[in-house]
C-alpha cells in the first residue's frame, strides 16, 4: 500500500489524475517486482448494454466470424454482435432459442456453436443445440441429462461435454428431482453419452468422511450431486466437472465416456493465519480475524492449465447453499445451539457483532449426534484454489482477495461489508490465459463486481497484479480471454459478461 501511494503521488507531481497511466512511466503499481509485468496491463476498452438483468450472463467468441455470442436469459435468446471492431461492436440477429427451453451456457469451437438449454420444466431432460456460427442456422440438437447448466468443447473440438445439475422443485419432493449427470457428445458420431453417479454410492461413506457433503434429505449420492462446471484438459482426455453444494469435483475420462472419481476438496481452517476473514455485516468494521469456523470450497467455475507437463486446475470457491421451500440447510450461527465444551465462549461468539449473522449450515458439524454443533461451517472459502490433476491442493488464495479489495478498493470491500456474513466477494468465475511464457489467471467476484488479476506461472506461489472493474458492470458471470493471436484487435482481450447489469465489458491488453 505504501508503494501505491508514492506512485499514486508521483503521478500528479506529472499532472496525471487517473492511476491507469502509472504503468506508462513506472510499471504495475501492485507488482512487487515493480515494472516486470509490464506486458500485462488490461485496460478497459468498451462495453455492450445489452439488456436488464439477466441478459449477459455467458459469452464466447468465434475467431472465423469475429462474433460475440451470448446468453440472454430475459429474452430466451442467444445476443449477437459483430465486434470486428472494439470500438463499435455491431449487434446481429439474435438466435432464438425459446422454443427449446431457457439457455444457460454457451461454447464456440471450429464454426459451431453450442447453447446448453434447461427444459421448460427444468427436471426433464434438457439440450444442447448447435448452431452455424456463421450462418446462425440449426446443425443439431442433443438430449442430455436435466438442467444443463454449464457446455464446452474439448480442445480438439472431438467432444460436448455438460454439467447437468438435476437441480429439485422448490417443494424439494423426492420424486420430482433428477440425478446430477455429465453428458459428453462426441461431435463426429453425433451419439451422446450421460453419465450418472450411481457408481459411486457405495463410496459414500468414505467420500463423507473426507469432506464431500451427501446431505439432501432421503437423497442417494447420485440424485444429491449436482455438476456445475467443465474444465477439459490440454489433451482433450480428462474432464473435470465441479459439484459444487456437495464440496468436491468429478474427474472424467472423456474417451472411456466414465466417471473415474469423485475428489472431495475438505474444509479450510478460517482460524489459521493467513485465513482470516470478516465475519460480520453489522460490527461496524471492515476488518479480519481469525475465526473457529471451517470453510466449505464448494467451487463454482473451474479452469485448466498445464506447466511442465503437469495438469492443473483452478477453482473459484463460490460457495452454495440450499434453501427451498421443501429444504433448507441455512441458518445465522446466532441461532444455532453450540457445545459447550467446544465452545465455552459461546454467548459472546454468537453476538452479532462476531460470529452471529455468519451464513451457517445446519447439515455438519454436529460431530457426535447430541443436537449441538461441535464445529461451523460456512458456505465458500472466499479464495481461489490449485490443484493437480489429482485433486491434491496445491494453492489456497487464503484471504488474499479479502486483502487486496480491502487495501485497494476499500468502498466495494464484501459489497461494502454487506456480504461479509454471507460468502464475502464471491469467487464466481475464472479464466486462464497464456501471455508469453506466462500464465495469468482472471478471477471474477460476483458481489464486488470486479475482476482479480493473478500471474500463476508457479502453481505454488501465485503473485497478485491488479483488480479491473468499469463503473456500471454487475456481478460478473462470465469472463472469457481472446489471446491476441485470435482477437479482432490483434491484442489480448478480456470479455466480461456481467448479469446483474445486463452488460459486456472489453478489456485490452
Amino acid at each position: 500500500m505504501k508503494n501505491f501511494t508514492k506512485l499514486f503521488l508521483f503521478c500528479l507531481s506529472l499532472g496525471i489524475t487517473s492511476c491507469e497511466y502509472l504503468d506508462d512511466y513506472i510499471g504495475n503499481p501492485h507488482d512487487p517486482d515493480n515494472g516486470q509485468d509490464n506486458a500485462i496491463n488490461f485496460t478497459y476498452k468498451n462495453t455492450i448494454q445489452i439488456g436488464g438483468e439477466g441478459s449477459a450472463e455467458i459469452s464466447a467468441y468465434d475467431p472465423r466470424t469475429k462474433k460475440l455470442f451470448t446468453v440472454n436469459a430475459e429474452r430466451n435468446v442467444v445476443s449477437v454482435y459483430d465486434i470486428t471492431n472494439l470500438d463499435s461492436p455491431l449487434q446481429l440477429s439474435p438466435i432464438d432459442v425459446s422454443g427449446f427451453g431457457a439457455p444457460n451456457s454457451v461454447a464456440v469451437k471450429d464454426g459451431k456453436l453450442a447453447v446448453a438449454l434447461e427444459a421448460p420444466v427444468k427436471q426433464d431432460p434438457g439440450f444442447i443445440k448447435v448452431f452455424d456460427t456463421e450462418t446462425q442456422d440449426a446443425l443439431y440438437s442433443f438430449t442430455v441429462g436435466a438442467l444443463p447448466d454449464m457446455v464446452t468443447f474439448s480442445p480438439n473440438g472431438k467432444y460436448i461435454v455438460s454439467a447437468n445439475e438435476g437441480e429439485p422443485d422448490d417443494d424439494y419432493s423426492l420424486e420430482n428431482d433428477p440425478d446430477g449427470t455429465i453428458s459428453i457428445i462426441d461431435v463426429n458420431t453425433l451419439g451422446v453419452t450421460t453419465l450418472d453417479f450411481i457408481p459411486f454410492e457405495s463410496e459414500r461413506t468414505d467420500l463423507l468422511d473426507q469432506g464431500f457433503r451427501v446431505f439432501g434429505p432421503g437423497r442417494s449420492l447420485a440424485t444429491d450431486v449436482e455438476p456445475e462446471y467443465v474444465a477439459v484438459s490440454k489433451d482433450s482426455k480428462t474432464a473435470w466437472v465441479t459439484l459444487q453444494e456437495n464440496n468436491g469435483v468429478a474427474v472424467v475420462d472423456l474417451e472411456a465416456k466414465r466417471i473415474e472419481a469423485i475428489v472431495p476438496l475438505g474444509f479450510k481452517d478460517y482460524s489459521v493465519p493467513g485465513n482470516e476473514i470478516d465475519p460480520s455485516n453489522e460490527d461496524g468494521r471492515k476488518e479480519l480475524r481469525s475465526v473457529p469456523v471451517y470453510g466449505m470450497y464448494q467451487p463454482d467455475a473451474i479452469a485448466y492449465y498445464q506447466v511442465d507437463g503437469m495438469d492443473y486446475v483452478v477453482t473459484a470457491n463460490e460457495g452454495d447453499a440450499r434453501d427451498y421451500d421443501g429444504f433448507s440447510e441455512e441458518e445465522r450461527m446466532a441461532d444455532l445451539v453450540l457445545d459447550e465444551t467446544a465452545f465455552p465462549d459461546a454467548e459472546v461468539l454468537q453476538l452479532d457483532e462476531n460470529l452471529g449473522r455468519l451464513q451457517s449450515t445446519t447439515t455438519i458439524g454436529d460431530i457426535d449426534g447430541d443436537g449441538d454443533f461441535d464445529e461451523l461451517y460456512n458456505y465458500g472459502a472466499r479464495s481461489f484454489s490449485i490443484w493437480s490433476g489429482a485433486g491434491q491442493l496445491v494453492y489456497d488464495s487464503g484471504n488474499d482477495i479479502a486483502m487486496q479489495t480491502l487495501n485497494l478498493t476499500p468502498d466495494v470491500f464484501n459489497d461494502d461489508d454487506s456480504r461479509s456474513d454471507d460468502k464475502g466477494a464471491e469467487p464466481e468465475t475464472v479464466e486462464i490465459l497464456k501471455i508469453g511464457g506466462k500464465y495469468i489467471l482472471f478471477v471474477g467476484l460476483e458481489r464486488n463486481d470486479q475482476i482479480m488479476v493473478y500471474d500463476i506461472t508457479n502453481p505454488s506461489a501465485p503473485r497478485f497484479l491488479d483488480i479491473l472493474s468499469h463503473a456500471g458492470d454487475e456481478a460478473p458471470e462470465g469472463v472469457l480471454a481472446i489471446p491476441a493471436e485470435y482477437s479482432p484487435s490483434g491484442k489480448d482481450v478480456l470479455v466480461i459478461s456481467n448479469e446483474d447489469s445486463g452488460t459486456v465489458s472489453f478489456y485490452e491488453n
